[in-house]
């Protein structure tokens, strides 16, 4: 299985996650990608991440992940809890601290929905840290340095000691993104 997790006010209508069904379903026909709209509180939707995982466990799957942003957070801690590999593409590295920014209402245009973002999401996001990467053969993470949302040099600090694809410029959605696709079915070890 290859569970893909969007980032914050996005969804599975993002370019990139898009682009990564396509792509597994030309290249991989066999896998099964799963790509869920998260609820935007993270404590449900890290419970949503968790009943796929196992799922997909129960079953007998290989587990890979692309996380891409806040995604990238809650792969990174399904990673040290359940195994498998994960791509993270710009992700966040301590969003509890991003989030006191953006406090308050919130839209995310890709499903019209408004809520409230509670000091209390930001408490739910810390329980998902992962200060320490324990496994770090099992990450490959993509960063751009001209990232106009996250400071890419926290990710790169984090995950040092993991393999690491840093190119110049680009911005939060990752440039470029489609070509390297194939980088990352290697990576993960697609069939």
């Amino acid at each position: 299985m290859l569970l893909y997790i969007h980032g914050f006010n996005s969804s599975p209508d993002s370019d990139k996650a898009r682009i990564t069904k396509a792509y597994m379903q030309q290249k991989f026909s066999q896998l099964r990608v799963v790509a869920p709209q998260l609820p935007a509180a993270p404590k449900p939707a890290m419970a949503l991440l968790q009943v796929i995982t196992e799922q997909a466990l129960a079953e007998g799957e290989k587990l890979c992940f692309i996380g891409s942003s806040l995604g990238g957070y809650f792969a990174s801690w399904l990673v040290q809890q359940y195994g498998g590999k994960a791509v993270l593409i710009n992700p966040a590295v301590k969003p509890y601290e991003l989030f006191a920014e953006y406090l308050g209402p919130q839209f995310n245009p890709y499903t019209g929905e408004h809520y409230q973002l509670l000091p209390e999401h930001q408490q739910q996001l810390q329980q998902y840290d992962t200060p320490v990467i324990l496994n770090p053969e099992r990450f490959l993470v993509m960063l751009q340095s001209a990232d106009e949302v996250l400071d890419y040099r926290q990710a790169l600090a984090k995950y040092h000691c993991c393999e690491m694809l840093l190119e110049a410029g680009g911005n939060h959605s990752f440039v470029g993104y489609g070509d390297k696709l194939d980088a990352v079915s290697r990576f993960l070890c697609l069939p």
